[in-house]
């Protein structure tokens, strides 16, 4: 079911100051910074060849990306992304598995246009999974 790695996220508390440490300290090629209202963050992608860092910022206070920086203030690793070829298919296979889909288990449009769904982290061994399909 697993596909490649699709990205891993960090949660920034500043993210000028994260896109400069990967651009300017890492030399990383670093996309503009997207805002995604719908999941309450801005974002930009660090590619690192084979898989990519998604740098997360809160965007409002509701964000949960807010309350991960309450609690890790200096920020820190946020979730890891899989792709997945058909993610209604994943979706009914993790849930007929016992695993908990977060929200309202549909999926939502990601930072790459793609249908996205969050996996509950106590599920995982405490990492937050996102599939996104391919």
């Amino acid at each position: 079911m697993l596909g490649r790695l699709n990205h891993v996220a960090l949660a920034v508390p500043d993210l000028a100051a994260a896109i400069a440490a990967y651009r300017d300290t890492l030399g990383a090629k670093v996309t503009a910074p997207q805002a995604l209202p719908e999941h309450g963050v801005t974002v930009v992608f660090v590619d690192v060849g084979n898989t990519k860092i998604e740098l997360l910022e809160p965007l409002g206070e509701g964000s949960p990306i807010a309350a991960f920086l309450a609690k890790n203030p200096a920020g820190g690793m946020h979730h890891v992304c899989y792709e997945v070829d058909d993610i209604l298919a994943a979706r009914d296979h993790l849930k007929a598995s016992g695993a908990r889909v977060l929200g309202d288990g549909n999926p939502k449009t990601g930072a790459h246009g793609k249908p996205v769904l969050f996996l509950h982290p106590k599920d995982f061994f405490g990492t937050l999974v996102e599939l996104e399909q391919a």
